[in-house]
């Protein structure tokens, strides 16, 4: 009886330690944060497409491709020099979310292997995180585009 007693005690230490050393959560300002910056971005490339579409003369289309490809560009560019990182630990989820969280899974694999060259570390480690997702895209669009041409042949 004594050693559960014990063994209960030693379980209550390691609680009020635990609780002791975590640190408090502060969801609301993480939520309002991503939300704000999540937010920009959207409203950015909401921008790049109005300038595609009124002032390059494109169509909804092309600007859609043009804004899409701005977004992981600039993101890319902002990975590289360090600047992106410092965003997403500020904002979270609310970079992880749209289209500049997977040009950051993209290159930040390619950042960490560059010394070890051009091909084995950066050309090596660029699809580490991507590939699955493009494999798996790629799939999945094949499957619906079967299913969608027997459904409507």
């Amino acid at each position: 009886m004594q050693q559960s007693s014990s063994k209960q005690d030693r379980i209550a230490q390691y609680k009020a330690l635990i609780a002791r050393l975590t640190p408090k959560s502060k969801v609301g300002q993480g939520a309002l944060r991503a939300f704000w910056v999540g937010g920009a971005i959207c409203v950015l490339g909401q921008v790049i497409s109005d300038i595609g579409t009124r002032m390059l003369g494109l169509t909804l289309m092309q600007a859609s491709s043009l804004t899409s490809v701005t977004l992981v560009f600039l993101t890319a560019l902002l990975t590289g020099i360090g600047v992106f990182d410092v965003i997403a630990k500020y904002a979270g989820a609310g970079t992880v979310v749209p289209i500049t969280g997977f040009a950051n899974a993209m290159v930040s694999p390619a950042m960490e292997f560059r010394p070890e060259g051009w091909v084995l570390g950066t050309g090596a480690r660029l699809f580490t995180i991507a590939g699955p997702v493009l494999v798996y895209g790629v799939s999945a669009s094949v499957i619906v585009g079967i299913v969608y041409y027997f459904i409507y042949l």
